[in-house]
């Protein structure tokens, strides 16, 4: 990243939050632009509904996979190659999957594609190297935002997609893209190799040393818990929306449009908060929206007929709450370990994506009640997170 060090540090800093932006859109195909093409998966592949959902989860379990190489490498052999290098892959994972006509080569590519999306958790790194103090909670405050608005239109970008090339078509947006963000990437990014210790041995160390520090692993297991409960209602809204509601592909994008709406509220809220109150009081302000948002879930099911408000609304707050979270615990856990920022990304990401792929999974499985096991995991995840967080407190306090 000579390059970028060189630059004026106003243009550096532009020049990164843009590539990271990149990125960011870049990571909403696989998923959430792909939500409403499920129905046409489903049927293309002959396949229930529900194993389109549970390819989603092993999808996020890929890119776990991947992110425990590619940040620790990255510390040896610098963030650049290895981005391109995943990249690369994912392109070919993502021409896979367009062209494939059986389920078994739809889903190799499709993990082909996730092993590729390992390198999204340099972004994390990229910060950590580009920016200080503050200005990384800023940045990663701007990134859970973006991530917000992306995902609100992704649905409605994936319904005009589907109607234009059916389900092939965010496949072919997304290899674009990842062309694109590769040529940028190659153009703007010089490498650097922060550590100069063996790999191998880097690696196992790395691990060693973030693993064993109760603040790192304790902070991301916080980030882990706000996710998960957005990431499991992501999953399974298909299946409530379009199978269960019969809403349509356009009417489905509609909701979720609301939906981001939550995730541009908390984002704009973390940053108002996280200029005049202590990141603990945050934490426990999210981790309580995310309590609340159970039994508004429940009462509204029990009190009215079933519809996409009654789900929506309390997942409106239980959002909220998640981006009120994850970019200061992020921040917390990534300052421990300023030198092994590669390490510390992937270990971190990893323990985000593991919990999610098989909290995911696990909810998918009870499609009859999945207002109820929503709310129910809302309420443990959440009193897990409070209890998690006064421990870190007193930690901190020593």
């Amino acid at each position: 990243m000579q390059r970028m060090q060189q630059m004026p540090e106003k243009k550096q800093q532009v020049t990164a939050i843009a590539l990271i932006m990149l990125i960011v859109l870049l990571s909403v195909f696989p998923i959430d632009v792909l939500l409403p093409s499920f129905p046409a998966l489903s049927e293309h592949f002959q396949r229930p509904s529900t194993d389109i959902a549970l390819s989603v989860s092993l999808f996020v379990l890929g890119i776990a996979l991947s992110q425990l190489f590619i940040g620790p490498l990255s510390d040896v052999f610098g963030r650049k190659y290895l981005l391109l290098g995943g990249i690369a892959v994912t392109l070919v994972g993502g021409l896979g999957c367009a062209v494939s006509v059986d389920f078994l080569p739809f889903m190799f590519f499709r993990m082909l594609q996730a092993l590729g999306c390992g390198c999204f958790v340099l972004c994390q790194a990229l910060i950590q190297d580009l920016f200080e103090g503050q200005e990384r909670t800023r940045v990663r405050i701007l990134q859970v935002t973006a991530t917000g608005v992306l995902i609100s239109l992704s649905p409605l970008a994936g319904t005009f997609l589907q109607w234009l090339w059916g389900w092939r078509g965010g496949f072919y947006v997304y290899c674009a893209l990842a062309l694109l963000i590769w040529l940028l990437a190659w153009r703007n990014l010089d490498n650097r190799s922060p550590v100069a210790t063996p790999p191998r041995k880097n690696l196992l160390q790395g691990y060693r040393l973030v693993l064993g520090n109760f603040a790192f692993v304790g902070n991301y297991l916080l980030s882990a818990l706000a996710f998960s409960c957005h990431f499991a209602f992501i999953v399974v809204s298909p299946i409530l929306f379009m199978e269960q509601l019969g809403l349509s592909q356009f009417q489905y994008g509609l909701m979720l449009l609301g939906y981001g709406a939550a995730y541009i509220a908390g984002g704009f809220g973390a940053g108002w908060l996280n200029r005049r109150i202590a990141p603990d009081t945050q934490v426990v302000a999210g981790l309580g929206l995310i309590l609340l948002s159970a039994p508004v879930m429940l009462l509204l099911s029990h009190q009215y007929e079933r519809s996409a408000l009654t789900i929506l609304l309390p997942m409106l707050l239980c959002t909220a709450g998640t981006t009120l979270v994850r970019p200061t615990v992020s921040t917390r856990a990534m300052e421990i370990f300023p030198d092994n920022a590669g390490v510390a990304a992937s270990a971190g990401s990893t323990l985000i994506f593991v919990a999610a792929a098989l909290i995911s999974a696990l909810v998918s499985l009870f499609t009859r009640q999945l207002e109820w096991t929503l709310a129910l995991s809302f309420i443990g995840f959440s009193t897990a997170g409070l209890v998690l967080n006064s421990r870190l407190g007193k930690h901190r306090s020593r």
